[in-house]
């Protein structure tokens, strides 16, 4: 955890997405003790905000009902890892489809985050869903999917959205103009509520618009290109939104340096 805080320090960002375990693992081993304590006190010393995002193993729609429950436990894991270091919530991908209709798919999906909340009624580290590119058989493409979703979870105070650029764009939702900008906001807004927005994941995307493919690249230099992040960082409905990047890493972060800092720039007025 501390590693997090340094990097975030070192490339001059003050909001950062985490890992609160390794992502291509289902379980981990419990924190050091006072390691969570620390994590905290060092986030508020140095003014900065973190959020956590789920492992990639975690599948909430998983046909197989052995990945189902292995899902089902780590997510019920991390809730409470999450909890521990004080993040407001964790983000995470819908799911594939485990049925015939969306309609049930939405269903079986809703009920599996049901359960796991019920694990720690208390708690009150959130979920954010994330929008999704759309490939194969996952859920959360469409704004009526995430919309759907909210509307069967039952503590909805503890479910937001986490909007990612790339995702959204790959999905069909054309943010590359100012008509197609505004047009996906007002559906977004018209659906889901702009209040459930929790966080932005800033990426611009190396496939074309409907492709429902996800593939992340550096900002401006791909399909989506400056405009979409200038209208972004412009918006005076996002302000406080925090926003994270998710854009290609090289080793020494020099990538994120420069990507931050365009991000920077595009909020500047004309």
């Amino acid at each position: 955890m501390a590693c997090a805080i340094e990097r975030t320090l070192s490339i001059g960002a003050n909001a950062a997405q985490i890992f609160v375990k390794n992502n291509k693992q289902w379980m981990a081993p419990d924190f050091t003790p006072g390691e969570p304590a620390a994590f905290r006190r060092e986030t508020d010393r140095h003014g900065l905000w973190f959020c956590g995002h789920t492992g990639y193993l975690i599948n909430p729609g998983a046909a197989s009902p052995d990945t189902l429950s292995k899902s089902f436990v780590s997510l019920v894991a991390e809730l409470n890892r999450a909890e521990q270091l004080g993040l407001p919530f964790l983000v995470l991908h819908p799911g594939t489809n485990p049925a015939p209709s969306e309609e049930e798919g939405l269903d079986a999906i809703a009920d599996f985050l049901n359960r796991a909340l019920a694990e720690k009624p208390r708690a009150k580290v959130g979920i954010a869903l994330e929008c999704t590119a759309g490939q194969g058989r996952s859920l959360g493409h469409r704004f009526e999917h995430i919309a759907g979703l909210l509307d069967r979870v039952k503590k909805p105070a503890r479910f937001g959205v986490c909007f990612d650029t790339a995702h959204v764009f790959a999905a069909g939702y054309d943010l590359s103009t100012p008509e197609g900008y505004r047009r996906t906001w007002a559906d977004f807004d018209r659906l889901v509520g702009l209040d459930r927005l929790w966080v932005i994941h800033c990426n611009d995307s190396k496939a074309p618009l409907g492709s429902r493919k996800d593939r992340h690249e550096h900002l401006g230099q791909g399909c989506l290109g400056p405009g979409a992040f200038q209208l972004l960082m412009r918006d005076q409905n996002l302000l406080d939104i925090p926003k994270i990047l998710e854009t290609p890493k090289d080793e020494n972060l020099e990538d994120d340096r420069i990507n931050l800092g365009r991000l920077r720039s595009w909020a500047a007025p004309v």
